[in-house]
């Protein structure tokens, strides 16, 4: 790592200025996941949480937040997205829920904090409707997996792959 961007000569905090950065096709996948007990996993799969469904509102949720992303992080650019997809996978070995975000743009920068973004805030809205069940639930593992396009090109996370 040379230096970080986001600190300009003086050490202040600065937006980056991407304005001479071409546009380019740009993708990154985050996942995380809801450690929870297996009657609370079961609850959710079943359809039983008493907030609805868990799966369908934490889908939103994910979706919304890597949109509000640029209000969320204070140096984030606002991003024309152009997909944001939500994965949520109950995994019986865990036991709990395997989310996983998939965020495109065509941008002068990329899109890992919008995907980083959708993953917690999935996962938060997770917690939060089933949180009256079970208060020990953990929120674990959020990672950036996957992130292509611009100068830096392709990042793969060792270990993982892209559903």
């Amino acid at each position: 790592m040379t230096g970080l961007t986001h600190f300009d000569g003086q050490g202040h905090a600065h937006m980056v200025d991407v304005s001479d950065k071409p546009v380019t096709d740009r993708i990154a996948v985050a996942r995380g996941q809801v450690v929870m007990s297996a009657p609370t996993l079961a609850m959710i799969t079943g359809g039983q949480a008493k907030k609805g469904d868990v799966l369908a509102v934490a889908r939103l949720a994910g979706i919304m937040g890597a949109k509000k992303t640029a209000d969320l992080i204070p140096l984030c650019h606002p991003l024309p997205i152009t997909k944001v997809a939500l994965d949520l996978t109950p995994d019986p070995d865990l036991p709990g829920i395997v989310v996983e975000a998939t965020v495109k743009t065509g941008g002068q920068t990329g899109v890992e904090m919008e995907a980083l973004t959708a993953v917690s805030v999935a996962c938060l809205t997770i917690y939060d409707m089933v949180k009256a069940a079970e208060k020990s639930m953990r929120i674990e593992g959020i990672r950036l997996v996957l992130k292509d396009g611009g100068k830096s090109g392709r990042y793969e996370a060792e270990g993982e792959s892209t559903r």
